[in-house]
């Protein structure tokens, strides 16, 4: 069997929970398929409707009672707040690989939660009278069981992407007007991603402790001139950091073997020219982690293409964000950084440190600006399955 294309839609209240990071963690791990693409929605009334019309049309091929009772689920939960107008988060995420949409029905769970250990079971509900009566259902996560079911949401879902997904910063749950609130950007790094894992889903649940919202996700391959372009304030700092570290090695090294004292002006000379050549040398490595491709190497014409590298970026958003999010991943040297934060659980040095998070509120809004973090991706991924 070929690759497929699923999908999982996180329900808004999985989401007010913070329970995403252990959906994504589940999916990615026990599935075993490639995060393809993620985005944040805020269902307007008409896609709401129309994915209901479309649940209770019986693509799925489950019992029309089923079906029924996840339609009238959507008109409830993914429709706009009735009282404030105000919209509900949901977050798609692709995922893509052989036999997706098998794998990914199958590590959801059925409707009527059994006990066992799919997703549903774990981050959902299904409570019933003693006539059998539905009393209580919150499914944690919609998805599909068949090709054409797949097919007819993501088109659907697609159509609406520019309209009614993005960075969706004024849901209903959003604290937007509240005194000190920013938004801030998480990228869970390369790293995380060589092969499928929890990973990933572990970093967002931990992240979860700050009490943020997530109000934008987006799978994103830096371009060499992006990454650049990011990492531009790195450079000079790497190179003056440098300096002093380098200059002292080969000082000393160069006293040992040649058995002479280093004059002051050959000092300066080390330091003014060798330590930004391995600054700029580090500055490379940091691009090819980020990117797949090595600076000096790079061809001109692959200079804006995407990279061969994923990472999954994340917009969070609430009362001095910028502060709670860096406190969670710790220092940025993992051996420094507290038990318990991001990065000495996932981080293995300096730059393999498992996440970046913006250093303020004016770095934020350039980082979100050079990765374009609202860029609709979904659409195009989907037209290459589905048409």
């Amino acid at each position: 069997m070929g690759a497929e294309l699923g999908f999982v839609l996180i329900n808004p209240y999985t989401i007010s929970k913070s329970r995403t990071g252990g959906v994504i963690g589940r999916f990615l791990s026990r599935t075993g398929l490639e995060l393809a693409e993620a985005r944040m929605f805020a269902p307007s009334l008409p896609l709401a409707r129309q994915y209901a019309d479309l649940v209770r049309g019986g693509l799925s091929r489950l019992p029309p009672a089923t079906c029924n009772l996840l339609a009238d689920y959507i008109l409830k939960n993914y429709t706009p707040d009735p009282l404030t107008g105000r919209p509900r988060r949901v977050m798609l995420i692709l995922l893509e690989g052989e036999d997706a949409i098998r794998r990914v029905s199958e590590t959801a769970g059925h409707v009527a939660i059994s006990g066992g250990e799919t997703v549903r079971d774990t981050f959902g509900d299904y409570v019933v009278d003693e006539r059998g009566n539905v009393q209580y259902f919150e499914p944690a996560v919609l998805i599909s069981r068949t090709h054409e079911e797949t097919a007819a949401v993501l088109k659907l879902w697609g159509a609406y992407s520019d309209a009614d997904a993005g960075i969706v910063q004024h849901a209903g749950d959003s604290l937007a007007d509240a005194p000190g609130w920013q938004r801030t950007l998480v990228l869970i790094k390369p790293d995380n991603f060589r092969f499928p894992n929890a990973r990933p889903g572990n970093i967002i649940d931990l992240l979860s402790r700050s009490g943020l919202r997530i109000i934008a996700a987006n799978v994103h391959r830096m371009s060499m001139a992006q990454a650049e372009e990011f990492y531009r304030p790195v450079r000079q700092i790497l190179r003056e950091k440098m300096k002093d570290q380098v200059t002292s090695v080969a000082v000393r090294l160069l006293e040992k073997e040649l058995h002479i004292s280093i004059p002051a002006p050959v000092v300066a000379m080390l330091e003014n020219n060798l330590g930004p050549l391995i600054g700029d040398e580090h500055f490379n490595q940091l691009i090819k982690f980020m990117t797949g491709f090595y600076p000096p190497t790079c061809k001109p014409e692959a200079f804006h293409k995407e990279g061969n590298s994923k990472c999954l970026a994340l917009i969070y958003s609430g009362v001095n964000a910028v502060a709670k999010i860096r406190n969670l991943l710790g220092s940025t040297d993992p051996s420094k950084a507290p038990t318990g934060s991001v990065r000495r659980e996932f981080g293995h040095d300096i730059m393999v440190n498992a996440a970046h998070a913006s250093d303020s509120v004016e770095n934020a809004e350039r980082e979100i600006k050079i990765l374009d973090v609202a860029r609709n991706r979904i659409t195009e991924r989907v037209r290459l399955y589905y048409g």
